[in-house]
């Protein structure tokens, strides 16, 4: 089942004036309805997987689910370990092309991440992999629970910005943002519903 919903008028993105980054904000890239259309159809067909990374010397479990779809032989490395791409669904090809069309980027593979609760997470950290170029563009699709999307500067901590990703919402990160900031999604002690994100990237 292929579902190709775009009924938002807000085109425009909101642009986030943050130092040596470049960041724009779409709060409403879809829809309500079809944010939870979306919402509904990939907590059924992506392939969750629950990750296990070295730490301190033991095994520990990553704090969210995740599946890494993309072109053929786009292996990615990310917290010590080489993902394998799963070929595309083509729920999530049709996402990647309405997120090409309006950020103007070019992408070839997705990062999914299911955040079950407020206690699924990610640490602090930038997507400086060396797979992903200099200055990568990335572009972050929110369904679901509202979470915060924090950021930080990379060499003062002090200096931080928070944006609320509301269901169908889109951020686009480019130029020098994984340089200069770092971001995290932090566990919350409220009771929060599940959330989906979408990474979308460009291999080399």
């Amino acid at each position: 089942m292929t579902l190709d919903l775009f009924h938002n008028d807000n085109f425009d993105p909101e642009r986030i004036d943050l130092p040596d980054a470049e960041l724009l904000f779409w709060p409403k890239f879809y829809s309500t309805p079809d944010a939870q259309t979306w919402f509904e159809h990939l907590m059924k067909t992506v392939a969750w997987e629950e990750k296990v990374i070295a730490m301190y010397g033991r095994d520990v479990k990553v704090p969210r689910l995740s599946a890494w779809y993309a072109d053929t032989q786009k292996n990615y490395t990310y917290s010590g370990n080489m993902h394998t791409p799963i070929p595309w669904l083509p729920e999530l090809f049709t996402l990647k092309q309405e997120v090409e069309n309006r950020t103007g980027e070019k992408f070839n593979s997705v990062l999914c991440n299911l955040y079950r609760n407020g206690q699924d997470s990610v640490a602090w950290h930038s997507d400086d992999e060396a797979e992903l170029g200099k200055e990568p563009a990335i572009a972050s699709l929110s369904f679901g629970e509202t979470r915060i999307f924090k950021l930080r500067r990379a060499d003062d901590h002090t200096q931080k910005f928070d944006i609320e990703l509301p269901s169908g919402s889109c951020v686009l990160m480019r130029g020098k943002t994984q340089q200069a900031w770092q971001h995290q999604i932090a566990k919350s002690t409220k009771p929060l519903q599940a959330r989906i994100n979408l990474t979308f990237r460009l291999i080399s």
